[in-house]
Formats: structure tokens, C-alpha cells, sequence
């Protein structure tokens, strides 16, 4: 049974981690990749934010989805959400290579370029935003439990 409230609490703290975010947003690259307090938070941000939706694609995926082949990737469980209709293909295309980001940050391949973790803010301001608008519309077409 798909759990409303969970995957509420976690848009909510997602929610939260957008706003922390948005602080950063005006800054620019230099000025996050000098400062390692400013780097690190938006590092860390951004591994909250897309973690918690890889949990949330999870649990919609082990609860709606159908036994046409595994889940072998993060980046898979954006795409899958399209095929159960969350969101259009077109939105999981764009916001799937996230999961890359989330694997980097993770686990620390060669540091994150800064340059890359500036766009990636800005990207996931936008895309996360939507992602949640298109979970919780998801959400009220569920039948109620």
C-alpha cells in the first residue's frame, strides 16, 4: 500500500532543502568554491534532496510498479516513475542524471567541480520543485487508504 504520509514528510523535507538551497543561488561559483563551509552545504544539500526522491521512487515503484524488469540504478528509478505515470518521460529524462550527481557526491568522485555544483544548484531548484508538484498531484489521483 503506497504510504501518503511518508512520501509527504519526505517532499516536505525536500521542501526545506530547496530553501537552503535558494540561499546559495545568487552566489557565484567562486564564491562557493572558495568558501569550503558554503561548498560542503550545498553538497550536502543536494545529497539530501536527491536521496530522499530516490526513496520516494522506490517506495511508489515497489508499491505501483509492475515486474517488467529491476530497478538496477538510481537514475532507473526517475525513469520508472514515467512508466507509472508520475510525470512525463520528457521530466524523467531531464531529471534522472541527478542520480549521477547524488553517486558523486556520495562517494567522492575526484571532488565535485564546482562549477558543476553552482549549475547543479540551479538545476535542482527548478527540477526538484517540479518533481515534488508532480508527486503530490500523483498522490491525490491515489485512491484513498
Amino acid at each position: 500500500m503506497l504510504d501518503k504520509d511518508f512520501i509527504k514528510r519526505k517532499l516536505a523535507l525536500n521542501q526545506q532543502e530547496l530553501e537552503r538551497l535558494k540561499s546559495f543561488e545568487s552566489l557565484t561559483f567562486q564564491e562557493i568554491a572558495s568558501d569550503p563551509g558554503k561548498y560542503a552545504a550545498c553538497e550536502r544539500y543536494l545529497e539530501r534532496l536527491i536521496g530522499r526522491a530516490i526513496d520516494i521512487n522506490r517506495h511508489i515503484i515497489a508499491e505501483k510498479g509492475t515486474i517488467t524488469g529491476e530497478v538496477r540504478r538510481y537514475r532507473d528509478t526517475f525513469l520508472r516513475l514515467a512508466d507509472i505515470g508520475v510525470y512525463p518521460k520528457e521530466f524523467a529524462e531531464a531529471i534522472a542524471p541527478s542520480a549521477g550527481l547524488r553517486n558523486a557526491l556520495v562517494h567522492e568522485f575526484n571532488n565535485v567541480d564546482p562549477e558543476m555544483l553552482k549549475k547543479s544548484i540551479e538545476q535542482a531548484i527548478t527540477e526538484y520543485n517540479e518533481y515534488g508538484a508532480y508527486v503530490l498531484q500523483y498522490l491525490g489521483q491515489q485512491p484513498h487508504s
